[in-house]
Parts: C-alpha cells; structure tokens; sequence
C-alpha cells in the first residue's frame, strides 16, 4: 500500500487491486448462474458483474475500494447476481430430521431421546469415538456429509425401523448413500466397541437366559430394540 494521497486516503497498489478483484471474482463465480433459463437473464449478470469487478479495479483509495467489495456482495445478496443452481443430477433435499437434531434449545436432549433413543452426550461420545471411520472422500460435485449427520441417521433408522426410502431425505442423503453408511457405521461401531457388544458367556450367560425366561422368554440370550428379525419356523413343530 501507498502513501497518502492529496486527501490524506491510502492508495492501494496495481497488484493489491488485482488481488482484491480476484477474491471478488472468485465470490461472483460462486454464486452466479452457471446455467441460466433463459440468454437474457445470463447477459444480464454477466454485465453487472464486469461492472461491479471495474469499480473494484477502477477505486482510487482504500475507502472507495471497499465500498465496491460492499456493493458487490449487496449485489448479490439482493439476488442482482443469483447464486448457482445445481444441475439436473443434483437432487435437492430437505434437511428433515436431521436440521431439528442440529438445533440446540431446551427440548435438544428431549428430542435425542425421543429420535435416537439416546441422550445428545452419549450421541457426541459415539460420534467422537467413530468419526476417524466415517470420513467421506470431499467431490468436486458434493459437499459429502459430516460423521455426525452419518451416525444421526443410522442410530434414527434403527430406533426407528423405517425403510430407507422414508428416513434417507429427512437426513439429506440418498437411498445407496444410506445404504453403505449402515454398513460403514455398524462397522466402525463394531471396531470400536467390539469388547462392549458381545455375546453373554458364563455366568452372565446363566444369568440373562433365566431373566428372559422369567419373562416368558425360554432360551433367549438378548433382545435389540425395534429391529425385528424374521424366522421361519421349522416344519412339524409347536407355534
């Protein structure tokens, strides 16, 4: 940056214009239109984006400059420039479930319990414990989903049974993408808590049979909470 001129304002140099003008084209492409309806509408922002960028390049000072960076961004925030829809083969999808578990009021843990079955605390626990196993590989087409919204939507589809067609958009995510994160999640829930789920052994083992045949459970050795598990019954034998 220069000295002061005659109105006591600093100049910026040639090339910290340059690099200002850049950043702002960099926020133009960004959000403007990559594909627009209609040829008009895409002349139109391509005008009133070389006229933005030449303020940004033509500013005298400092002040003026950050006007222009200031009127560019009002520009696009007024919609002047819109932002970039995607294309056809990016679906969009609505937040769902998964926006009310990221709010944080009074009813959070509340709303954990009833979705996940599970308080917000021992939600972040697992998240934290399995998050080097869930990371997926950033695309040039999508953001891909963080592990939490990953194991929210895993732990809801098994508190809740629903099919992956109903429970995958109230996550964001689509049907194959459920699909291979229940099997990513169950595998990195069994890698890190492989010594807590186990089956019963010795005593304990003795000890779990007679709670559930106390129940009316004969030769049961534990039960999962709404995961239903069909089993054909054997040919010739009682109901």
């Amino acid at each position: 940056m220069e000295g002061c001129d005659g109105d006591g304002r600093a100049v910026l140099l040639r090339t910290e214009k340059t690099a200002v003008a850049a950043a702002a084209v960099a926020v133009v492409r960004r959000f403007q239109v990559k594909r627009a309806p209609k040829r008009m509408k895409a002349t139109l922002s391509r005008r009133w984006q070389r006229l933005l960028l030449q303020r940004v390049l033509d500013a005298s000072d400092c002040i003026t400059t950050s006007e222009a960076v200031v009127q560019l961004c009002a520009a696009i925030g007024c919609g002047v420039l819109p932002r970039a829809t995607p294309r056809w083969w990016m679906r969009r999808r609505p937040g769902g479930t998964w926006e009310d578990l990221r709010a944080c009021d009074d009813a959070t843990d509340d709303y954990f319990r009833e979705k996940l079955r599970m308080s917000r605390r021992v939600f972040m626990e697992i998240i934290e414990a399995c998050a080097a196993y869930l990371q997926q590989q950033v695309t040039f087409y999508r953001e891909p989903p963080q592990p939490e919204q990953i194991v929210a939507y895993v732990l809801y589809r098994w508190a809740t049974g629903e099919s992956y067609d109903n429970n995958t958009s109230s996550f964001g995510m689509g049907r194959a993408f459920g699909v291979r994160v229940v099997r990513d999640v169950t595998s990195a829930m069994l890698r890190v808590y492989g010594g807590k789920i186990s089956w019963p052994t010795g005593v304990r083992k003795h000890a779990v049979l007679r709670a559930f045949l106390n129940k009316g459970f004969p030769n049961c050795h534990g039960a999962v909470d709404c995961t239903h598990i069909y089993e054909d019954k054997p040919v010739n034998t009682p109901s």
